[in-house]
């Protein structure tokens, strides 16, 4: 016996590595349907060593089906998500659409796994922002040990955090530098993103912040503890794949850098890689494919009384997003369908 999963938003780089991740970690999966917009349609994706083809998500009946994993952005899942929870499926939803309400439980299950109980009011469970996944992996495990008073983060986000339009932006430009009579604007980006970083993802508030920035604050907040003061800094680099973070941590009480390196050991999804010497640490390259968050540059902040700094890295297409999503699914099976 295993589930019968659908994936909506199949063609893209999310759904993609969706179908791959459940794939990889063995999902029970008695039955899968891959969906798609009609221009999609009938596109050709893998699973495992399976080839599928899309169905249009306009049409599909979700009658019968568990689970859904969502990769469809916020404007379809506001038509789709609340039709295929009615019809029994519970959504797992990678947009930002439901993260902030009060009935959707927000998850990281290495962080707040028993939130899962709260999905049944909406028969809908939400996945986190990419650059607040990663970063509360790392923040929980010292939060019960110190409790965190305030986190100060400046991120570095690469460009497939903004899709494929992203990934071949970069590119292009990237040849086009070489070659003068190739000129390359900006369209997905605000300004050139080859050679270059843009302190501006997502739409400015008023506060003068970006939507990018405010999500971290409160996706924080409603994972971990509400009591934690976030501001970030979130800023766009010349990467393809893989997020990092420069993090700043104040603690209540004090906690001890080797006593954090070893608490950060021993908690889940997350592969400490801190040496003092050239190379003993992360990069965004050596975390591609990967599922783990790795910690480096693990020291003493001296200018407060209780500080820590830390560099997180993790792959944004998988922990950021489809692994997270994968490992909702997993804990949902296991704790409440049961039925693998």
């Amino acid at each position: 016996m295993g589930y019968k999963v659908v994936v909506a938003g199949a063609t893209g780089n999310v759904g993609r590595e969706m179908l791959n991740i459940l794939a990889e970690r063995e999902f029970p999966v008695d039955e899968i349907a891959v969906l798609a917009s009609r221009k999609s349609l009938g596109t050709e994706v893998t699973f495992g060593e399976t080839t599928l083809k899309t169905k249009d998500l306009d049409t599909f009946d979700f009658t019968g089906w568990d689970m859904a994993l969502f990769a469809i952005g916020s404007d379809a899942t506001k038509t789709y998500a609340p039709k295929a929870a009615a019809a029994g499926c519970v959504v797992i939803d990678n947009s930002s659409l439901y993260r902030y309400d009060p009935d959707v439980p927000l998850i990281v299950p290495e962080v707040n796994a028993d939130a899962i109980t709260g999905y049944s009011k909406k028969n809908i469970i939400a996945n986190p922002n990419c650059s607040t996944a990663q970063m509360v992996v790392a923040l929980k495990p010292l939060h019960d040990r110190a409790r965190i008073k305030r986190v100060v983060v400046s991120t570095y986000q690469s460009v497939s955090g903004a899709g494929k339009d992203g990934m071949d932006e970069l590119w292009d430009q990237t040849k086009s530098v070489y070659n003068p009579t190739d000129d390359k604007p900006a369209k997905k980006f605000t300004k050139q993103i080859a050679f270059n970083v843009i302190p501006h993802i997502d739409v400015f508030m008023e506060d003068g912040s970006t939507k990018e920035e405010w999500k971290m604050v409160a996706e924080t907040k409603k994972i971990v503890d509400p009591k934690i003061k976030v501001t970030a800094t979130c800023v766009r680099v010349p990467v393809f794949v893989g997020h990092s973070e420069a993090i700043n941590i104040e603690f209540e009480d004090f906690l001890d850098e080797d006593e954090a390196r070893d608490i950060l050991r021993e908690a889940p999804g997350i592969m400490v890689i801190d040496k003092r010497e050239d190379g003993g640490y992360v990069t965004p390259v050596e975390c591609v494919g990967d599922f783990a968050t790795f910690i480096s540059r693990i020291r003493q902040d001296s200018t407060i009384e209780n500080g820590l700094n830390l560099w997180c890295v993790s792959d944004n297409l998988r922990k950021g997003a489809a692994l997270n999503a994968v490992q909702i699914a997993e804990v949902l099976g296991n704790r409440v369908l049961q039925k693998a």
